[in-house]
């Protein structure tokens, strides 16, 4: 027997080596909804910057735009089969900065600093309410006897929409050009903040737009000429046009809580 052969000696070192490890390759329809999603973390972080430097208005536009790529991210995810759970969480703790952290501090410095201490204590308030209501909405994700019509409502003001509304006496201050806010319309101001903070910490049900996904066929260029109406609105009067939004928004409310109700009580299906 040829000794190159022989059993004796074993397997060759290269033999016994462990295959290499390769990192696993994420697909792009998974990556693209995580990249959108710390885009709007950055536009929150940027609010922050913006509104440090004193530029109040920028500070909001940031922060509404963080809230339509919040609107884009889940879509996005779901169109392209690209939902994961570390998607889930990346969501929830750039939410928490973009629409609980970023807007109290830009309301802090733009008006509730009037009120010293006590609107600090209630941006603080709002932080922690926005914190609780991310957290409720995780914990209800994984509730399997959670009935299908629940998903058109969402338990608590949204996130994203407290952003918004919680920014209107910004949006009113730069529409009527009312200058600097003085201490006692910074203390009004603070007990609206804390009304929102409870609508978001609370159990009061809001309509869901993630029900919203497809446009019929016939409704496509009313949908497009409306979509296009409304960018120009934003961009030509946005606080005017953010005011119309938070209104409209806080009008439908009542509405939602009727519509649940009704389904609760087994009267709609």
């Amino acid at each position: 027997m040829d000794e190159s052969t022989s059993p004796s000696e074993g397997p060759s070192p290269s033999a016994v080596q462990p295959p290499r490890r390769r990192f696993r390759r994420v697909p792009l329809r998974l990556l693209l909804p995580n990249i959108v999603t710390l885009l709007a973390l950055c536009l929150g972080l940027t609010a922050i910057r913006l509104a440090m430097d004193g530029l109040i208005e920028w500070a909001v536009i940031a922060i509404v735009g963080a809230a339509v790529l919040d609107g884009l991210d889940g879509r996005i995810a779901r169109a392209l089969k690209g939902t994961s759970r570390f998607g889930a969480e990346l969501d929830s703790l750039a939410d928490f900065v973009d629409f609980g952290v970023a807007p109290a501090l830009v309301l802090f410095v733009a008006d509730l600093h009037a009120a010293k201490s006590f609107g600090w204590i209630v941006t603080l308030l709002f932080a922690i309410a926005c914190a609780l209501r991310l957290a409720r909405f995780n914990v209800m994700l994984d509730d399997p006897d959670q009935p299908s019509w629940r998903k058109t409502f969402f338990v608590g003001m949204p996130a994203p929409a407290g952003a918004i509304v919680v920014l209107l006496p910004i949006y009113i201050r730069f529409a009527l050009d009312l200058g600097s806010t003085s201490p006692r319309v910074a203390l009004i101001e603070s007990v609206y903040v804390v009304a929102v903070a409870f609508l978001m910490a609370s159990r009061v049900p809001h309509f869901s737009g993630k029900s919203i996904g497809r446009v019929p066929r016939e409704y496509l260029t009313v949908f497009l000429v409306g979509v296009a109406a409304m960018l120009l609105l934003v961009f030509v009067f946005p606080m005017e046009t953010l005011i119309a939004v938070t209104l409209a928004y806080l009008a439908s409310i009542p509405f939602a809580v009727r519509r649940y109700r009704a389904h609760d009580l087994g009267g709609v299906t």
